[in-house]
């Protein structure tokens, strides 16, 4: 490609299964310059897939409450209510995997737009349900677009953010998901006392689906991903519009790196099959360690029981004695609303592993402390009735330690696993995120289907002890594992994982980036001419 030799001294790792490029000589300057509000308007609307992903993830929880004996005639079972929650999961699954092995060869927006139609589909499908089967049916189809927006917006973000708001951006994301889960609750509440209510519900989440439909049109493709298919005028237009006061040299540089990268990964994966593409992330040491820090977070992230509270909370408050579950659910989501924009805010300033250490711990303790509660509250294990008539102390208890738990929760895992996106090199990036999304829905499912009979079998008290250990031993894992990347560019993230686990070595990318930054500003104060 002609342009690329127009930029001097871009240094191309000499590791020749990397193909992402340095920006240490300071080629990339245009990552300093200020970001325009276009950038955040396209990754505001890519988030309101995010928005789709909460509500339909959400509002299950006020569903399950008030089904009564609208299906099939009669009151939904244990087991039917775990096979209803658990499908949006298992559709998820499979929608990532699609999504995984499509987004490279027809664009990002293309499994955006495949979402918005699944989307619409589900909830049509499951506001017409007279019987489980239906209903089913329609969280399953629900569940493939959950599952392809989950994948492929976080992915999008990563690739059309500059790096020093990559963080927020991928968060904006999160934060979506988190407001559409409040935005359930709300409707939940307001639809509780409606007959047929549950019908609103989940009808209502075809409304944003087709507003994104309606927006995608002025959102660009991600510049990597045009450069990569031979747009090279469109992503330069598209990186002028990103970095607005960006001069005409960084923008040209700002495609020449991208470029550079975007050739030697043609080279690498010339007549590479997917299959292919999955066995290099999974032999190359460099890529294992990426794909093991960011799936092990995930995983960290929705085996901490958190979810259990998305879909069962109102479930989980009812049979703790509040008479208005999906009011008290609906705290608990404005909890966790409030604490993923806290993340947001903070995660590149501070730094993602030090918000996690931070953290993460609180989790535990929030959740052992409701194990604890719940040992005082008489719960009949084999039909899961309360055994009393009034709200007792243990279960304020309970409410006010799940509050704790959300608080924690929200403010780490739940955002920063999504960012983990940018571990992988852009020759596996779609093939890793789609690894990583499936290890949230895998793990998702597990959770889902098995929290009621984990409840009856291991009593409440043991049910929230085992996630709060799987929230200690994450904690630990995380201290010793997971690397501090915010602040580095893509093209930077490689190279910490072919150091181990990079854990000290991201440490002293970040400080000489830091230390370079410095000394151009210097540089920069001293070219200036006195009286100016």
């Amino acid at each position: 490609m002609a342009s690329c030799d127009k930029v001097d001294n871009i240094m191309v790792f000499p590791d020749t299964t990397h193909v992402e490029v340095s920006d240490q000589d300071g080629n990339d300057s245009i990552e300093n310059v200020n970001t325009g509000p276009f950038v955040w308007l396209v990754a505001g609307a890519a988030s309101i897939a995010g928005s789709l992903f909460g509500y339909d993830t959400g509002i299950i929880s006020a569903v399950l409450v008030y089904l009564g004996t609208d299906l099939n005639h009669h009151t939904a079972s244990a087991n039917e209510k775990e096979l209803i929650t658990s499908l949006c999961s298992g559709g998820a699954f499979i929608g990532a995997i699609i999504a995984g092995l499509t987004a490279d060869r027809y664009g990002r927006k293309v499994a955006i737009y495949a979402g918005c139609c699944l989307f619409t589909i589900g909830a049509i499908l499951q506001a017409a349900s007279y019987t489980i089967a239906q209903m089913a049916v329609g969280r399953l189809v629900v569940g493939f677009g959950v599952g392809s927006a989950a994948m492929v917006v976080p992915l999008y973000i990563a690739e059309i953010a500059p790096t020093k708001v990559r963080g927020r951006m991928i968060g904006l994301n999160n934060m979506s998901i988190t407001g559409g889960q409040v935005v359930s609750y709300g409707i939940g509440a307001a639809f509780a006392h409606v007959t047929h209510g549950w019908r609103y519900m989940v009808g209502l989440g075809a409304v944003p689906a087709i507003i994104l439909a309606c927006i995608l049109p002025f959102c660009p493709e991600s510049p990597r991903q045009l450069i990569y298919h031979g747009k090279i005028e469109e992503a330069t237009r598209v990186i002028q519009r990103i970095y607005k006061q960006a001069s005409p040299e960084q923008v040209h540089a700002k495609v020449a790196l991208i470029a550079a990268a975007t050739e030697e990964s043609k080279a690498l994966n010339e007549n590479e099959t997917r299959w292919s593409k999955v066995k290099k992330l999974h032999t190359n040491p460099a890529n294992f360690r990426a794909l093991v820090c960011a799936c092990g977070l995930m995983v960290i992230s929705q085996m901490s029981g958190f979810n259990t509270l998305m879909y069962y909370s109102s479930t989980l408050f009812a049979l703790v004695g509040f008479s208005n579950p999906v009011a008290v659910g609906l705290v608990v989501a404005g909890v966790n609303f409030i604490m993923t924009w806290v993340n947001m805010m903070t995660v590149d300033p501070v730094g993602r592993r030090r918000v996690l250490i931070c953290t993460v711990w609180g989790m535990s303790a929030g959740l052992l402390a409701v194990a604890v509660a719940f040992h005082f509250i008489p719960v009949n294990t084999h039909t899961l009735v309360l055994e009393a008539t009034t709200v007792s102390a243990p279960a304020i208890v309970v409410l006010i330690f799940i509050i704790w738990f959300v608080f924690f929760y929200g403010a780490s895992v739940g955002n920063t696993a999504w960012m983990s996106t940018d571990f992988f090199p852009m020759e596996v990036r779609a093939m890793g995120t789609m690894f990583l999304t499936c290890s949230c829905w895998g793990s998702n499912i597990i959770v889902s289907s098995t929290f009621l009979t984990m409840m009856k079998s291991m009593t409440p008290s043991g049910a929230f002890g085992f996630y709060a250990a799987i929230c200690g031993i994450g904690w630990v894992l995380i201290y010793f594992f997971y690397p501090e990347v915010s602040g580095l560019t893509l093209e930077e993230i490689g190279e910490v994982f072919q150091h181990g686990f990079g854990v000290s070595y991201a440490r002293q990318l970040r400080k000489d980036r830091k230390d370079i930054i410095a000394e151009r500003s210097k540089s920069s104060e001293m070219s200036v001419p006195i009286g100016h």
